[in-house]
C-alpha cells in the first residue's frame, strides 16, 4: 500500500494535512484494510519527504552535517533513512540519543493550563481551532 506524496515538490516547505486526508479516504474506500499496514505506509510516506527535503537540503546548501531534532527524530526507520542518505551524500548526520528526542508536549500542556485557568473546560463538541491564541 502506498499513499501519494503531493509535498515532495513544494520546496522546503511541507504540511502532512494532505498526507492524513489521504489516509482517511483510503481507509473510508477501503475499511477491511489492516491498521499495521496503514500505518507503516503512512510511516513510509513521511519517512520519505521528510528524508528526501533534508537531502536536498543539504546539498543545495553544501552543509557538512544535518541534524534531526524533536519527537521526530526518535523514530528508528527516519534515523536509519537519514543516515544511509549521508552516506551517500558525503555529510555527517548528527543524531541524538532517543531519549533526548522529545517533542513539544510539555509546551502544550502549559498552554492548555493557562486556556482552562483563563476559560474553563472545553466541552466535547467545543470543535477544533488549530490556530488558538493564548492571549
Amino acid at each position: 500500500m502506498t499513499f501519494p506524496r503531493p509535498m515532495m515538490d513544494a520546496g522546503d516547505m511541507f504540511s502532512f494535512s494532505g498526507l492524513k486526508t489521504a489516509v482517511v479516504n483510503r481507509v473510508r474506500e477501503e475499511p477491511g484494510l489492516a491498521t499495521a499496514d496503514v500505518a507503516a505506509a503512512f510511516q513510509e510516506a513521511v519517512v520519505d519527504v521528510l528524508a528526501t527535503k533534508l537531502a536536498r537540503a543539504a546539498q543545495r546548501s553544501g552543509a557538512a552535517t544535518v541534524a534531526l531534532g524533536g519527537g521526530v527524530a526518535a523514530n528508528r526507520a527516519l534515523r536509519s533513512r537519514v543516515a544511509a542518505d549521508g552516506e551517500v551524500g558525503g555529510w555527517a548526520v548528527a543524531l541524538p540519543g532517543p531519549a533526548f528526542c522529545t517533542d513539544n508536549g510539555a509546551m502544550i500542556a502549559a498552554a492548555a493550563h493557562v486556556r482552562f485557568d483563563a476559560d474553563g473546560p472545553t466541552p466535547l463538541d467545543g470543535g477544533v481551532e488549530p490556530g488558538l491564541r493564548l492571549g
